[in-house]
């Protein structure tokens, strides 16, 4: 009998020990690192121990119930944003919760809509309200580079209650094009009149006012339509082409009513702002040539160090900004009445890898740089904000730049709207994961602000309307989609 009850004995201290050491390792799975840089802090000599001692209690409690709530989130299969977003709900979360849209209106395709205040925490993995860790006003002798932080995949973040540049929906869709749709653009100070260019050399005209449709189809080109531009009372259409031809298109009567042969593909063409009988057009022989638009006669031309690949004019007419196939940005200053060109400045790009310049685009004045601006995309991914100095002859300076992800495609960015409570820089790109996506140039980290989801296939081209209420973007199927933008205060 003594036996037995020793060795009874012995069991039961065996259990007691293996209980204690369970014990002992919860325990040590449930500390959070973070408590032991509160236990162990310095004590000073005029500190009260009781309040030490009280708050030491304090942060082991709660950082025990924190790893057993993070814990419980994890087994849900949830993140650490949904856990914060669930932490930092209003009170009267429950109340506040609205309904959300069930479908496109009319039209079929997936969209973002203008989350409410409760969409954080029903969709807390794709929005995340992180504040702004620099802001808008920056010094405008200083340039800021982020270069590592953005990609094409960032998240969407937001800014104050709602996104900026959300949208409702889908305005109408044009699919009736079977080629990639290279190029588009909105009609000269107009709302409703859209055209654009596909990779099959045909130019469509249609009109977004309702009902939708398609007014004019251009045939003529025989290869990609590289570029067109609308003249001032959108009356014509010049386009260029890998064809070799610059052609001038009557839009009311659908006709073709010049044609100007060239040596080489023309890749980029502009109407001057002021004097619409000149026609400024890029070609690949490295040169710019203006052309008189009654006539087609060539008044002047200049040559660059590659292929120039696309341009725009400033509001005055007097200067032409030009970009080449190595990346470098040119300032040319053109006289309005004769077409006299002269090359006034360059400005090198940094990297060592040289890609085409696919946007050129100039604003005459900017939030953030109380001034004249220039937006470029080159085809590796790279955004650049340039300030303008139109009384030294358009001199560059570069204020901030945004590295994407490298693209395969011509794919062109440009200007958004100005929003009169931002003090940001936005721009809009398309991308080949076939979203659109809106950026601020003003942002170190989180550049994405918003983003589109509707296309199947790389997103090429992108436009604003006259009104700023419609985005239109084309995409490599052919697909036209022109997205309305949500009502702001």
């Amino acid at each position: 009998m003594a036996e037995q009850r020793i060795e009874e004995k012995k069991i039961n201290s065996s259990a007691e020990e293996e209980e204690e050491a369970e014990k002992k390792k919860k325990e040590k799975e449930n500390v959070d690192p973070e408590l032991f840089s509160c236990l162990l802090q310095p004590v000073t000599s005029d500190s009260d121990s009781d309040y030490i001692s009280f708050r030491r209690f304090l942060l082991f409690s709660k950082a025990n119930s924190g790893v057993l709530r993070r814990r419980d989130w994890r087994c849900n299969g949830k993140g650490y944003v949904a856990y914060r977003n669930f932490i930092r709900r209003p009170r009267n979360w429950e109340t506040l919760q609205s309904p959300s849209l069930q479908g496109t209106p009319g039209n079929s395709g997936r969209w973002i809509p203008p989350p409410s205040p409760l969409s954080l925490l029903y969709e807390a993995e794709s929005w995340s309200s992180s504040k702004d860790v620099q802001s808008g006003n920056l010094d405008s002798s200083r340039r800021t580079s982020f270069s590592s932080n953005a990609s094409d995949t960032d998240r969407p973040r937001q800014r104050g209650t709602e996104p900026a540049y959300s949208f409702v929906g889908m305005h109408c869709i044009f699919d009736q094009c079977k080629a990639s749709v290279t190029v588009l653009k909105f009609g000269h100070m107009s709302s409703d009149l859209l055209a654009y260019g596909a990779s099959d050399g045909t130019l469509t005209v249609c009109t977004v006012s309702e009902p939708p449709s398609v007014l004019k189809e251009l045939k003529g080109h025989s290869k990609d339509v590289t570029d067109f531009d609308f003249s001032s009372n959108n009356q014509y259409i010049a386009s260029s082409s890998m064809d070799k031809t610059v052609r001038v298109w009557e839009i009311s009567k659908g006709l073709c009513i010049r044609v100007i042969y060239g040596v080489s593909s023309q890749l980029c063409i502009r109407f001057h702002p002021v004097n619409n009988n000149f026609l400024s057009v890029g070609n690949a022989n490295k040169e710019m040539t203006v052309f008189n638009f009654s006539t087609g006669r060539i008044i002047n031309k200049t040559f660059f160090d590659s292929e120039v690949t696309s341009m725009d004019h400033d509001h005055t007419g007097q200067l032409v900004f030009c970009g080449d196939g190595q990346g470098c940005i040119y300032s040319v200053s053109m006289n309005s009445h004769t077409g006299a060109l002269s090359r006034s400045h360059r400005h090198r790009s940094n990297g060592r890898r040289k890609s085409p310049v696919t946007t050129v685009q100039y604003r005459s004045f900017s939030l953030l740089a109380r001034g004249p601006v220039l937006l470029t995309c080159t085809q590796d991914g790279s955004l650049s904000f340039f300030s303008v100095a139109l009384e030294i002859q358009g001199y560059l300076t570069l204020r901030c730049s945004l590295k994407l992800t490298p693209r395969i495609h011509s794919i062109r960015a440009s200007f958004c709207p100005l929003l009169s409570l931002e003090k940001g820089e936005y721009i809009v790109s398309g991308s080949e994961d076939s979203n659109v996506y809106f950026y601020d140039l003003t942002r170190p980290k989180h550049t994405c602000v918003n983003k589109l989801q509707g296309h199947r296939f790389p997103v090429i081209g992108v436009a604003w309307n006259h009104g700023e209420n419609l985005l239109a973007s084309s995409d490599f199927y052919g697909i036209v989609i022109v997205w309305k933008r949500s009502k702001t205060t």
